[in-house]
């Protein structure tokens, strides 16, 4: 059974979305500030968090952002009640794996639940229980855990799944509208800056001079390719 935790400080909102999903067949668990929610993310025992942005003691930005840089890895879809381009392309920028503006549909929004866990599922190296090197780094995509010279790298979920997508699709071409696709799988169409930026992120991390990248390449008008 996937454990879903609910950041929400409007009661009736998060008592409604608790039942529903706990009759669709989900262990439910439910926080109504932000220091108790990032407190119970920070456990890393659910399979996807539904995070509130508006809330006491800490923001759902905050969590997030916190979050990622702590290592936790667990799928987040943000609750806004903002519908500004720039406050949806933050969120997804500090490692949130999808959005929904409030009012939202139900089916919509477990739609999107069972997207994400589907695609969280699906995620499964060729090489299960292996490590695998790419650059400098040492990744075990089934464990979500990657090493530089024994050192334990912090990586977000979106980072490990864009990783993954480019290693199984190594030495081919890789456009901006697959990683969406395949990796984002949402409505919402991050610009070509977001994706970019999480193409910086593991440059930074896996080449040995990220401004002269070999192992993430790009091709000029096309996309990206990992060559390893």
């Amino acid at each position: 059974m996937y454990r879903i935790l609910i950041v929400e400080d409007e009661y009736a909102m998060l008592m409604g979305l608790k039942d529903n999903l706990e009759f669709e067949g989900y262990h439910v668990e439910i926080a109504d500030d932000g220091a108790k929610g990032y407190e119970m993310i920070s456990r890393n025992e659910h399979d996807l968090v539904l995070l509130d942005v508006m809330l006491p003691n800490m923001s759902g930005f905050d969590i997030c952002k916190n979050a990622r840089k702590n290592g936790i890895s667990t799928p987040i879809i943000l609750l806004t009640a903002k519908g500004e381009e720039i406050d949806k392309v933050l969120g997804l920028e500090l490692g949130a794996d999808d959005y929904i503006t409030k009012p939202f549909s139900l089916r919509e929004l477990l739609a999107r639940i069972k997207a994400i866990l589907r695609r969280a599922d699906t995620i499964k190296p060729v090489q299960e229980d292996k490590n695998i090197a790419i650059g400098n780094m040492e990744v075990n995509f089934s464990n979500y855990e990657a090493w530089i010279n024994g050192n334990i790298v912090k990586m977000s979920h979106k980072e490990f799944e864009f990783l993954h997508y480019l290693w199984n699709q190594q030495n081919k071409v890789v456009s901006r509208d697959d990683l969406l696709d395949n990796v984002w799988g949402t409505d919402y169409v991050p610009s070509s800056r977001t994706v970019d930026n999480f193409i910086l992120k593991l440059r930074q991390k896996i080449e040995s001079d990220s401004n002269n990248p070999k192992i993430i390449i790009t091709v000029h008008g096309v996309g990206y390719k990992l060559i390893n």
